[in-house]
């Protein structure tokens, strides 16, 4: 089935592209400071994945940061619309009638819509709070969208693995089980925390930690396209 080398070929796109970009932009702040016309934009010696030093957005939308960062997006964004729709076509070919198909469409296409939009108006400053709220809220969005989508996708996948038997290895499959358990336990446990206004949280400075998760779960997120590249097999 052409699809599947499809969605095998394209997945390991996902995961390549935005982990790049974001440790590009991450690279030249912090390394080429040069660079950057306005020097108050560049950052020292962090790694944010542990020490939360600097976000993901705090990377990548200085100038020349945003040269790097919005065309990947952009791609990236396109490249999971024809990951969603191979995929819904995969399903419809196993399971006609399956009763997420349709869900996984939808919560996928409106993942990369909000991944767009969210790359469109990084960068632009307004000082207004309905402008702050209106960003962080597609970031949100994004995020459920995505996890909601691949929840779907595994749980689909899985109602009908004994017909993937052939085209699939199946301990990837149940990792992204395991990936997409976890993704959606620290989402329910951290969201709420990270979406209160400011960086207190009953005296603890939330500000480091609230850049770490973000940076470990963007990894997270797109470390389940690696999964996919893996879990197809090639068919001739």
């Amino acid at each position: 089935m052409e699809q599947i080398n499809r969605v095998k070929s394209i997945s390991v796109w996902i995961f390549i592209i935005p982990f790049v970009a974001v440790n590009a932009c991450l690279i030249l702040i912090t390394q080429f400071h040069d660079f950057f016309p306005n020097q108050e934009d560049i950052i020292h010696n962090t790694f944010p994945y542990f020490d939360g030093g600097a976000s993901i957005s705090r990377t990548a939308r200085p100038y020349p940061s945003w040269l790097i960062f919005k065309p990947a997006m952009f791609l990236t964004s396109y490249i999971l619309i024809k990951y969603w729709i191979y995929n819904k076509q995969i399903i419809e070919f196993f399971d006609f009638n399956n009763k997420n198909k349709k869900k996984i469409l939808y919560f996928g296409i409106a993942s990369a819509i909000a991944l767009t939009i969210h790359s469109i108006f990084l960068g632009i400053k307004f000082d207004n709070d309905l402008y702050k709220l209106f960003r962080r809220v597609v970031m949100l969005l994004f995020i459920i969208f995505e996890i909601v989508a691949q929840a779907y996708l595994v749980a689909s996948l899985y109602s009908f693995k004994n017909k993937l038997e052939k085209y699939i290895n199946t301990f990837f499959l149940k990792l992204k089980l395991i990936l997409v358990s976890t993704l959606i336990v620290v989402a329910v446990i951290s969201i709420p925390i990270i979406s209160l206004p400011g960086n207190d949280f009953f005296g603890f400075n939330l500000k480091f930690f609230k850049h770490a998760l973000e940076w470990d779960y963007f990894i997270g997120v797109i470390s389940f396209y690696l999964l996919t590249f893996f879990m197809w097999k090639k068919i001739n």
